[in-house]
């Protein structure tokens, strides 16, 4: 079967209702400065470790998050500070983390790679490409076998479709029929290397009829479009217990990590990718709804949010060694 190219937001699809969307907004203007303080923290070596930002690619954990019920479960990469956040993790709690301290989401020790949080069902990011993906499944299983009507959301990276724990995940979903939906964020580079290099085919929604689920694929531009077509996965996979691959064509606008300078890409190639900056493109949209003053307002309280979350981080405390006897023998946090 030839390869599908990614549909653009379809005529039919209402727009969204303006409160609706100065929320979303709101999240991927939060998750947006977040990432451009941790990486000013990290350059002054204020964070240490690996530092994989999202910049770029708000609207898929954003459109995705918001399809979701509170229960729902969600499992993703190391590329995980905006889905923390549109998940429902604090911009507090984030930060803390990154910069290793006690109030961080995982009391310091988890870092960058591996955001988690109970409360809210973000159930970790994970830093061996691919390996998350079984996991998912084996959540998604639990949530069948429990009978609890929640929904597992899977993330993973272009360069993962290549990895067995992919393939191991989506077979047992599609034989189990399975309560999941596979997210593949395609930023086009796997770490360093273009799609033309490290895949035989583009398009990565085509590994699903090897295992006869439902697929889908369309571009992140649109953050009202992620939420509609993710919801329709998430319908299928919560009514009908039905797998869905998905691909969806983003693109991260700062390197695979705070080492990588990006020069495999050209200038002009990020300019002409920011002009199509899914964030820009909702505040215009919620410009039009709304009026710039009550959008300036939004972007006055995120600043406040932001500048709030870095100075909570600075000043909070780094774990003592307190936490080693329960994080290392009685599971975590258990005192």
């Amino acid at each position: 079967m030839s390869e599908s190219p990614p549909s653009p937001r379809p005529s039919v699809l209402p727009p969204p209702a303006p409160e609706h969307l100065a929320e979303l907004y709101r999240q991927m203007f939060v998750i947006r400065r977040c990432e451009e303080e941790a990486a000013r923290a990290y350059a002054q070596g204020k964070i240490g470790g690996f530092l994989h930002l999202y910049i770029g690619q708000e609207a898929v954990a954003v459109g995705a998050c918001a399809a979701l019920q509170p229960d729902d479960y969600v499992v993703t990469t190391y590329r995980d500070h905006g889905m923390a956040i549109a998940k429902g993790m604090s911009s507090k709690a984030m930060m803390a983390e990154l910069y290793g301290k006690k109030t961080g989401c995982s009391k310091g020790l988890g870092g960058s790679m591996h955001m988690f949080d109970a409360a809210t069902n973000m159930l970790g990011g994970y830093g061996i490409v691919g390996a998350h993906i079984p996991l998912a499944a084996g959540a998604a299983f639990a949530s069948k076998y429990r009978n609890d009507g929640r929904v597992t959301l899977c993330f993973y990276g272009e360069g993962a479709v290549s990895i067995g724990g992919f393939h191991e995940g989506v077979s047992l979903a599609a034989l189990w029929k399975l309560p999941i939906v596979f997210i593949c964020e395609n930023n086009e580079y796997s770490m360093g290397t273009p799609l033309s290099r490290s895949m035989s085919v583009e398009d990565t929604s085509l590994k699903a009829l090897g295992y006869g689920v439902e697929r889908d694929r369309f571009f992140a531009d649109d953050v009202n479009l992620v939420e509609h077509r993710i919801a329709a996965a998430v319908k299928r996979a919560r009514e009908e217990s039905q797998p869905t691959v998905i691909e969806v064509r983003t693109y991260r606008f700062r390197g695979h990590s705070m080492s990588d300078p990006a020069k495999y890409r050209t200038s002009n190639e990020v300019e002409e990718q920011k002009r199509r900056d899914p964030l820009l493109l909702a505040r215009r949209e919620l410009v039009d709804a709304l009026g710039e003053e009550r959008v300036k307002a939004i972007d006055a309280e995120v600043e406040a949010e932001v500048a709030d979350a870095v100075k909570f981080a600075e000043e909070s405390p780094e774990p003592d060694a307190s936490v080693l006897e329960p994080t290392t023998y009685d599971g975590p946090f258990a005192a």
